[in-house]
């Protein structure tokens, strides 16, 4: 194997020739550009198609359930306005052809045909991947300057889309004030390239870069879930604090006569550390536990809803027989851990204790066909039947339309 010399750098430019959808093995990404450097793959979709049409983001953008945001820009007085959806149809007519970009988010969950391009990045964990948010930019359309603290992965679905980044150290990340957006107020691109259908941009986190459409486009956005410090530790405490025993209390069998009784000296804060260390997840199960119900909640209001299906356990088993799926709600998020006793299953926040084969069986299956539920162990199959009671599987009959492309 060649080995490249220390004092080379990777290639900030390649073509994936042949080796979609990164041009190089997944280890090697992994290793040189996965939060690291950003990287341009000319023909990572080679032949890319989009399956959806500018018409189609439209109309999920007028629903009322979607995440959707209309940004436009005004050049002469460099001014910008924010709307968010949802819209109505006939606002989209008197927008003109210049200078305004529609994003929605979580079209994944909407469209089972945009769903199928995170395929493409199983060698990132898939608890990992957050959304594919899809934009339609007009000619000139852009969301200005500005930086994202997680690593996306922008693929030109239509059109022309000119990225500059800034790939520099240390580059100036001051915000403008006078502006709803978080845009930057300084930057001075090291690289500017045009992306065609098919060329996809890798950005780590907290490189600056601006895209403005060359002619009207589409632009797939498949960004991570990479929760913040504050995030993590709000949640963790509030775990502690729900599950803390009344009786753990500060303590001072300890105490002697204190020099100044109004001072809280060097003992009284050991005590203090002492009393938080108590409450501490020192149990590899307990902490994994809630990390695994935290990271598979979904971070906006899309929540699967109990449903009443009016069909028994013994009749929904009787119906896979012949022929019917469970297809998990788009909006489910799964991930499972080995334990001490097996695995854990984590669904939308919630844990099962599973033998290991029925925790990765389920959670790599967006559905299950009557094979591969009967394959599952009594406890597998009880997990299933609890969560299809709370609405994140439906029993879909041969023919009928994946509840993905009708969420």
């Amino acid at each position: 194997m060649t080995r490249r010399s220390p004092a080379a750098s990777p290639a900030i430019e390649i073509d994936a020739a042949g080796r979609a959808p990164l041009g190089m093995a997944p280890r090697e990404f992994l290793r040189d550009y996965w939060q690291k450097r950003p990287l341009l793959i000319r023909n990572a979709f080679p032949g890319f198609v989009s399956p959806l049409e500018p018409e189609d983001l439209a109309g999920l953008a007028c629903e009322e359930a979607a995440l959707s945001r209309l940004i436009a820009h005004d050049r002469a007085s460099d001014t910008w306005s924010v709307r968010h959806g949802p819209f109505a149809e006939e606002e989209f007519p008197g927008l003109g052809d210049r200078d305004w970009t529609l994003l929605v988010q979580d079209v994944d969950k909407w469209d089972a045909d945009v769903a199928a391009l995170l395929a493409a990045f199983d060698f990132i964990p898939r608890w990992r991947i957050d959304d594919v948010m899809i934009s339609f930019a007009a000619t000139g359309g852009s969301v200005g300057a500005h930086v994202d603290q997680y690593d996306v992965f922008l693929l030109q679905g239509q059109g022309h889309r000119r990225w500059q980044i800034d790939a520099g150290r240390n580059p100036p990340l001051g915000f403008r004030d006078d502006v709803d957006l978080k845009l930057l107020r300084r930057f001075t691109p090291t690289h500017d390239w045009v992306l065609a259908p098919g060329d996809m941009l890798y950005l780590p986190p907290g490189v600056p870069h601006h895209g403005v459409a060359e002619d009207p486009c589409l632009t797939f956005s498949i960004g991570m879930r990479a929760p913040s410090a504050a995030e993590l530790m709000g949640d963790y405490i509030d775990t502690l604090a729900a599950d803390a025993d009344e009786t753990l209390r500060y303590g001072d069998a300890d105490l002697v006569p204190p020099g100044d009784g109004n001072e809280i000296d060097a003992d009284a804060m050991r005590r203090v550390v002492e009393a938080l260390n108590v409450l501490r997840m020192n149990d590899p199960d307990r902490l994994g536990d809630w990390f695994g119900r935290f990271i598979t909640l979904y971070r906006s209001a899309g929540l699967a809803a109990p449903q009443d299906t009016g069909r028994s356990r013994i009749e929904i088993e009787w119906d896979l027989r012949q022929g019917y799926l469970l297809q998990r709600h788009p909006w489910t998020r799964l991930a499972w851990r080995r334990s001490a006793r097996g695995a854990r299953l984590y669904a939308a926040g919630q844990a099962y204790a599973l033998p290991v084969r029925d925790a990765q069986a389920i959670a790599a299956a967006d559905a299950l066909d009557g094979a591969a539920y009967a394959a599952l162990s009594e406890r597998g199959r009880d997990a299933i039947y609890e969560l299809m009671q709370g609405g994140h599987y439906r029993l879909q009959g041969p023919g009928e339309p994946d509840p993905g492309e009708q969420a």
